[in-house]
């Protein structure tokens, strides 16, 4: 990492302020050639001029924080240089800075991999900044925050060391048999290692909270042809999604909104209308899509006409269950006299006046609440820290059932192996450029 960066690391486009940040061994050189003057006092904003090292041009009156290092994000030596948010401003402070030897724009998530390179955080704390960057809701940015600050690394070190201990004891006894060791060293650790695969088997059935959280609870809303399931999503997001028609059968494909419900991510699907007889082979096709959605989705929301009551759909009644809200619409058509479908309560709404769509909102931020609300322990927000942790567990398993103590260690350093990867303690070269490569650039 002999290159020295730089990039915007503030959103592109006309602003109040654009902050340009530089990491690297020539950091300093380039902020003395900008201000011709020398380095401000370490993390103290200083108002200076800034100018073309080649031309000699004015480019902005800047605050400048210089921040040696190894006291920074990066830790190398790290300048910010914070201008005014102009396009014309920012380009040509870019500019210059190109134009300097040893300096070149960063990668995606390059500064964020050299923090991670020189012991700054782990591969979660990483991930965790790259939620905090992309959180929609309040609850996002408060998972994404604890993660960010180290409290799921914490976990999986702790885990390893206890791990590193149990091995060490083990492979004592392997190769030290005769010495005067405690007796039964390996039988010693077979009650932590079976604390520890209870431990990470609860981690695991954690209903995928953190995963849903970060990623969004999905919704889909199903029914009959004309229930008004485009009419609902519509108001649900306060905007005109959805086309919404008389005609039966408008909706064809799955239309996707992105909403907050009592600050938990909510992803709202609109389907096609469900009936037998489908008019030609694309709404055919939508209603296979309608019940691939409706069975992949963590919720539905049953949607039955008020105005073709005391019927209720066959198609759509054969759907509610556990995790369905049972909703009858145009209740401004006609009176809804069924409180409830199934073992289902059904909530009373028209999606043409609003009304009972507060109390649908509040039922739906119940039920998202209580699939990603936290429960005190950091949650595994990713499908690799999944996949890690499983590999942990197995190999765990297979040491507690190991007939020789030389097949039990093994089986323990594989599984701190893989609770080293979802840190970043061991074989992850390979997952880094997979890793950083979704960090915005300048981050």
């Amino acid at each position: 990492m002999t290159a020295t960066i730089f990039a915007l690391a503030t959103a592109p486009g006309r602003a109040g302020v654009a902050v340009v940040r530089v990491s690297g061994p020539a950091s300093s050189e380039a902020l003395t050639a900008l201000t011709r003057r020398a380095l401000p006092a370490p993390r103290v904003a200083t108002l200076t001029a800034l100018r073309d090292p080649g031309t000699g041009e004015a480019l902005d009156d800047a605050l400048v924080l210089w921040f040696p290092g190894p006291k920074s994000f990066t830790g190398e030596d790290v300048v910010e240089l914070h201008l005014h948010g102009g396009r014309a401003v920012v380009a040509g402070v870019v500019e210059a800075l190109a134009a300097l030897p040893g300096l070149r724009v960063a990668e995606p998530g390059e500064f964020t991999r050299r923090a991670f390179e020189n012991g700054k955080l782990d591969l979660t704390a990483a991930e965790g900044l790259a939620d905090l960057v992309d959180a929609e809701t309040s609850a996002q940015r408060r998972q994404a925050l604890r993660q960010m600050e180290g409290a799921l690394g914490r976990v999986y070190e702790s885990w390893r060391l206890r791990l590193t201990r149990a091995l060490a004891h083990i492979e004592a006894d392997i190769d030290f048999p005769e010495e005067d060791l405690p007796g039964g060293v390996a039988d010693a650790v077979r009650p932590e290692l079976e604390a520890l695969a209870t431990e990470i088997g609860a981690h695991l059935a954690d209903g995928r909270r953190g995963e849903r959280l970060r990623e969004g609870l999905h919704i889909a809303i199903v029914g009959a042809p004309n229930a008004g399931k485009s009419s609902l999503l519509n108001a649900l997001a306060r905007r005109e999604a959805a086309i919404v028609s008389a005609r039966a059968g408008t909706t064809r494909d799955v239309i996707e909104v992105h909403l907050d419900l009592g600050g938990f991510p909510v992803v709202l699907a609109d389907t096609a209308g469900l009936r037998e007889a489908a008019g030609d082979e694309i709404e055919e096709e939508g209603i296979r899509r309608a019940l691939d959605r409706a069975a992949s989705a963590d919720l539905k929301i049953a949607v039955f006409d008020a105005t073709a009551l005391p019927a209720l759909d066959a198609a759509t009644l054969a759907l509610v269950d556990g995790g369905t809200v049972v909703v009858i619409n145009k209740t401004d058509l006609a009176l809804a006299n069924v409180e409830s479908v199934g073992d289902r309560n059904a909530l009373a709404v028209s999606a043409r006046t609003g009304a009972g769509l507060r109390e649908l909102e509040a039922a739906l931020a119940e039920l998202a609440g209580a699939r990603m609300a936290g429960t005190g322990a950091p949650a595994l927000t990713r499908a690799r820290h999944r996949s890690a942790l499983e590999e942990c567990r197995d190999a765990l398993a297979r040491a507690l059932s190991a007939p020789l103590p030389e097949l039990a260690a093994e089986d323990v350093r594989l599984a701190s192996r893989a609770l080293g990867r979802i840190t970043g303690r061991v074989d992850v070269e390979d997952l880094l450029d997979v890793i950083f490569r979704d960090f915005c650039i300048g981050k």
